[in-house]
């Protein structure tokens, strides 16, 4: 097998053009891995770990392609990259001229006064220096760059709160501004539900389930994980609530948000409660306070703070939170059927980091504890991340499994092979499983899951499939199409993540 590098000097290109390149590389015939990389001193340890090898040279201005393969097949690659890497956007016709680099904020400031949000997706070592920067040009910021510090985290957000800015991340993947998607973000329509979320996929899935249900978005923002931080004191979710109470064009709050430090969650009700509109909050598993709120609703999923949204909106009676129905229970008692009595254990597989949360906390109100390499409260670490061990729920988006390889979102290739892995298990009872769609996110996301699928199928006792496609209608993928085959190929398909996980741990614990 051949291994061949290049490094362009001086060449930036954001992580996510990157991580697309880099998946577009790993589908080509005969290659057997690709990275596109900046050449940060992270990202050259990676791909070495990787097996790309140690003698690769490059400064964090640089841009690293590295391939492995078949010797032709590697040659191809590098012309494929490169003439990605060089291709310019289609010409909008608009008459804007950028003829001239744009090198600084202010430059682009010249260029775009109206301009008022920086999005920066550098390496996380130089990310904090560059919101600095943009902050004191008067521009709000959406930081897509991770690994940044708490303490950068904390001296960035005090910096925006002086100025009365806002800054959504670091780690921030998604956010709809002015109806515009940014980052992993799905196309839904406008509206007068605004979302605050420290979560990209739980972000996504509240705002899918809103234009699922007839109403639309007027803003969704992202504050990155870390926001509710004891240290950094939930700055961004305060300011994007206060923010979301003085718009005009929103009528009802939505906050959604790992289970915050104590007295940041007291801190963050104690404003939701102060405002004039309703406010609808979602602490993953930390349920309702003892004590009333006036104004303020709590949800018990992702979906149901959506649904509970709408409901405030229209002024109709508060829904209850989803559980398994009596048709649930008789597709449970239907599906049990088919299992062999080896067949006991739940195994999640997902690519969204809050949807793995979520559905850990469901296992768990049915007394299943599952380990995970991100594990929720009364959970257990997973101990070998490439096996599962009982009740297994894994979020593959995180950074130990994407270290050298695009993130499941983008290229589902390393969702497929855990997949299979899984079915193959004869103790795997239920393989429960996201497909996040819209941009950023795999252009064909059946790309080889079908034929996983069939693949498991054709096994004397294979598991039950159950999955949720984080979606709308209008998004770039078609998910009335995905959803028709994934059906068609035997999956049992919930409409929230929240189901899907109700659905699964109902079947084990029947078993």
């Amino acid at each position: 097998m051949a291994t061949q590098h290049k490094v362009f000097k001086n060449l930036y290109q954001d992580s996510v053009s990157l991580m697309q390149v880099s998946s577009r590389l790993d589908q080509m015939d005969g290659i057997e891995g690709a990275s596109v990389v900046m050449g940060t001193e992270a990202n050259l340890a990676r791909i070495a770990d990787a097996g790309f090898g140690e003698s690769i040279s490059a400064k964090p201005s640089d841009l690293v392609i590295a391939v492995q393969g078949d010797a032709a097949a590697c040659d191809a690659a590098m012309v494929a990259a490169e003439q990605a890497l060089a291709a310019k956007p289609d010409d909008s016709g608009d008459g804007v001229s950028t003829a001239q680099p744009v090198r600084s904020f202010a430059l682009a400031l010249e260029q775009h006064p109206q301009a008022n949000l920086a999005l920066i997706s550098v390496p996380g070592e130089y990310a904090a220096a560059e919101a600095i920067k943009a902050l004191n040009c008067g521009l709000n910021v959406m930081m897509f760059s991770d690994n940044v510090s708490i303490a950068d985290e904390r001296t960035i957000k005090h910096l925006a709160q002086e100025k009365n800015l806002m800054v959504m991340g670091p780690d921030c993947g998604t956010a709809i501004i002015n109806g515009i998607p940014l980052g992993f973000a799905n196309v839904v329509r406008r509206g007068a539900i605004g979302v605050v979320a420290a979560s990209g996929t739980g972000l996504q899935e509240a705002t899918c389930r809103i234009h699922q249900l007839g109403e639309g978005v007027s803003q969704a923002l992202g504050t990155g994980g870390h926001d509710l931080h004891q240290d950094v004191g939930g700055l961004s979710m305060l300011h994007g609530l206060q923010a979301l109470a003085d718009d005009p064009q929103t009528d009802v709050v939505v906050l959604i948000s790992k289970p915050p430090a104590q007295a940041i969650a007291d801190k963050i009700l104690a404003r939701a409660a102060s405002i004039t509109k309703p406010v609808v909050v979602n602490f993953l598993g930390q349920g309702s306070p003892a004590t009333v709120m006036d104004g303020v609703y709590f949800a018990d999923s992702l979906a149901h703070s959506a649904e509970v949204a709408v409901a405030l909106y229209r002024n109709q009676m508060e829904p209850a939170a989803q559980s398994c129905s009596q048709a649930d229970s008789d597709t449970v008692s239907r599906l049990a059927a088919g299992l062999s009595d080896a067949q006991r254990y739940i195994r999640g597989v997902f690519a969204g980091g809050t949807f793995c949360y979520e559905a850990q906390i469901i296992a768990a109100s049915y007394d299943l504890r599952a380990s995970s390499n991100t594990p929720s409260k009364g959970n257990s670490e997973l101990t070998d991340l490439w096996r599962s061990q009982g009740h297994t729920i894994v979020d593959l988006g995180d950074d130990a499994f994407t270290q050298g390889c695009p993130h499941p979102m983008i290229d589902p290739t390393l969702r497929n092979q855990r997949l299979l892995q899984e079915a193959q298990d004869p103790e795997t009872a239920a393989v429960l499983f996201d497909l996040v769609l819209g941009y950023g996110a795999a252009e064909e996301p059946l790309t080889d899951l079908l034929t996983v699928i069939e693949q498991a199928r054709q096994q004397t006792a294979p598991p039950v499939f159950i999955a949720h496609v984080c979606g709308t209608d209008a998004d770039p993928q078609s998910r009335q199409q995905i959803q028709m085959a994934l059906r068609d190929a035997g999956v049992q398909l919930a409409d929230s993540n929240a189901h899907a996980s109700h659905l699964a741990a109902s079947l084990v614990a029947s078993l």
